[in-house]
């Protein structure tokens, strides 16, 4: 078991069930899903593109994503308080989960198809 899994087994429910749902719905949409563990939470790649990433937290679940200014659909879900770059879905039971809102995230994301940590850090160099 990869430490991203372990990370997803060792919550306590409800936050469990949302993350092992989350987890079939975006290896089911995702067309070469790559589950990894960075920053101590898991984060699902496509192709070495960083697509989304699961983050527990409070009383939620975090579905977190990049390039929220490219995504028109469905805003009112998104969480986007505080945060320059992410916008996130929090979901505090599995009812919660909007599978269309999901699909429609990870496929623009695959659409868009730009790595964000690229973005970020080639704006810092460009700036010295």
């Amino acid at each position: 078991m990869n430490p991203a899994e372990a990370y997803i087994l060792k919550q306590e429910e409800p936050f469990k069930s949302i993350l092992l749902q989350l987890q079939a719905i975006i290896e089911a949409i995702l067309p070469q899903p790559e589950l990894l563990y960075k920053y101590r939470i898991p984060f699902y790649y496509n192709s070495g593109l960083p697509i989304c990433y699961l983050n527990q937290s409070k009383d939620y679940v975090d579905l977190a994503f990049w390039h929220r200014e490219q995504l028109t659909e469905y805003k009112e879900y998104y969480e986007t308080s505080n945060r320059k770059a992410v916008a996130s879905i929090r979901y505090k039971s599995v009812s919660d989960i909007n599978d269309e809102v999901v699909l429609y995230v990870l496929q623009k994301q695959l659409e868009i198809n730009t790595n964000p940590f690229k973005l970020v850090l080639g704006s810092k160099q460009s700036k010295k």
